[in-house]
């Protein structure tokens, strides 16, 4: 099962190789992985999109998250209403008489040519990871040149409902 982690940590050399490291030897499998700094000088948000097979051992490396020294807070939010996004940049085969057509294509879903080259398109989508996925699939047939996804960002929304809603129909 996947499962969404954020972690606010201090920013410091070193910390995202010790999680990583202590996530790895307890056979937890990566999925994506999204840092960056926050609103408070010297913190950083990560966010972890994880394989699970086992609640418990779930809750034991949270734990171990915890006891860690630059880590400030960890959360699981896979249950909570939360709002998550993913970044990809997508570099696709193209000449100026297909343009027109891929622009039909990526006008749904609200994605942007961010460079154009005689050869090429560079296209920037945003949004849920089954939407990027559904774009990417869509641009397959024209032949993608290159591909870079930033991976699963998010935090719980302002106000929680008082019921659960997953996370899991965003992660597909």
């Amino acid at each position: 099962m996947k499962r969404i982690i954020t972690a606010t940590v201090r920013n410091r050399s070193g910390v995202l190789n010790r999680i990583t490291s202590l996530l790895q030897r307890r056979q937890f499998n990566i999925e994506s992985i999204s840092v960056g700094r926050t609103e408070t000088e010297g913190m950083s948000k990560m966010t972890f999109v994880v394989d699970v097979e086992d609640s418990q051992k779930l809750e034991q490396v949270t734990k171990q998250l915890n006891k860690q020294i630059d880590v400030i807070k960890v959360s699981d939010i896979t249950d909570k209403a939360i709002v998550a996004r993913e970044l990809a940049l997508i570099k696709i085969v193209s000449n100026s008489q297909l343009r027109a057509e891929i622009q039909g294509i990526i006008e749904p879903f609200r994605a942007s040519i961010i460079d154009v080259s005689k050869d090429s398109l560079s296209i920037q989508v945003t949004g849920k990871p089954d939407k990027v996925e559904a774009l990417i699939e869509l641009l397959r047939p024209y032949g993608i040149k290159e591909l870079a996804r930033t991976g699963v960002t998010a935090f719980a929304r302002g106000q929680q409902p008082h019921t659960d809603s997953s996370f899991q129909s965003l992660l597909g």
